[in-house]
């Protein structure tokens, strides 16, 4: 399985900032081998700009984000605003693309797993039907426990294949503040699914070389199964 589905407790959890970290690791460590990414759906403006400037991708902007609206809203509701369909084939046929094409692929979801593609499908429904592997990005904050293991008994319940959780500092953090919010090993008791990670607030989200960092210290094994990881020893 050669790609990777970032997905939240909710929306701003930090999505972009791991999968952000992720490409940013990638391409300075494996500069010869091909990365896509690719966001969903969006509602409103953010992520599809900000890779756009951020990466250098030899991929459309259609397989960038196959499906976007412009109001900031549920894509149900944004949809029906322009009197527009969710054409999820178009989504579909723009992933399986790139997954051929590419050797791995990271693939940004919207909101939280419980969060409405369709009138009819979830997030978390979408990751089972299309057999992807994730990870859950949960914000350094109060309530966040709470958040995580909802999203985690959600992804139980659909059969979406976890494979762990990262923790977002979405602001600055002390060390004691990340233990008191986020415990990891009350989440990991509470869930059963590994914490891969944190990562702290950076001042400049689109600097690459300190996502680069931030990446390095996170479990990649886990979160980059089947990708050698050997040129990052020897640099």
């Amino acid at each position: 399985m050669n790609s990777l589905l970032i997905t939240g407790t909710d929306t701003d959890a930090g999505k972009t900032v791991l999968t952000s970290a992720l490409a940013a690791y990638w391409q300075m460590y494996f500069p010869d081998r091909t990365l896509g990414i690719m966001k969903l759906l969006q509602t409103g403006t953010g992520d599809l700009e900000l890779y756009t400037r951020l990466f250098a991708l030899d991929q459309t902007p259609e397989e960038l984000n196959p499906l976007h609206f412009n109001a900031p809203l549920a894509p149900p509701i944004a949809a029906e605003r322009e009197g527009r369909q969710i054409d999820l084939e178009k989504v579909w046929t723009a992933l399986a693309g790139l997954k051929q094409r590419k050797d791995f692929v990271l693939v940004e979801a919207l909101g939280g797993l419980g969060s409405p593609v369709t009138r009819e499908l979830t997030v978390a429904d979408i990751a089972r039907d299309w057999r992807m592997r994730g990870v859950l990005v949960a914000p350094v904050k109060l309530g966040a426990i709470g958040q995580v293991v909802a999203n985690v008994a959600l992804a139980r319940q659909t059969g979406f294949n976890l494979r762990g959780i990262v923790l977002n500092c979405v602001q600055d953090r002390s060390t004691q503040e990340i233990a008191n919010l986020t415990p990891i090993d009350l989440i990991e008791s509470l869930t059963q699914i590994p914490v891969l990670g944190i990562l702290p607030h950076l001042n400049d989200p689109t600097d690459r070389v300190q996502l680069a960092q931030i990446a390095s210290e996170l479990d990649l094994e886990r979160l980059l199964t089947g990708v050698s990881l050997i040129s990052q020893t020897s640099k």
